[in-house]
């Protein structure tokens, strides 16, 4: 088992920045490649980017590619999400997740654990 948790999330301005955290416990964290995805209401839950277990290999959608940078500490069990350059487009619930491989993957269902998610909203 793998537990995740989030934290980072909040309110901020367009054009602002959060970086969010992803704290991972349970079963060896270097082991996993590490995704970011969110959800909008209504709509389905989209990929935003992911990280191989070393780092070494990094994954964005097209709508962050640029503004958003993923990386990962193996040594603290923690994933991150540096977001800058907020638009309110990037408003949604971010969750973290786990896959066991070393490939990066777009495709959430081939991610087994998933964190509770943190709420992100840019204004206006």
């Amino acid at each position: 088992q793998v537990q995740l948790v989030e934290s980072g999330g909040g309110l901020v301005q367009a054009g602002g920045s959060l970086r969010l955290s992803c704290a991972a416990s349970g079963r060896t964290f270097s082991a996993y490649t590490m995704g970011w995805f969110r959800q909008a209401p209504g709509k389905e839950r989209e990929f935003v980017a992911a990280v191989s277990w070393s780092g070494g290999t990094t994954y964005y959608a097209d709508s962050v590619k640029g503004r958003f940078t993923i990386s990962r500490d193996n040594a603290k069990n923690t994933v991150y999400l540096q977001m800058n350059s907020l638009r309110p487009e990037d408003t949604a619930v971010y969750y973290c997740a786990t896959r066991r491989s070393e490939i990066p993957s777009n495709n959430p269902a081939t991610y087994g654990y998933w964190g509770q998610g943190t709420q992100v909203t840019v204004s206006s």
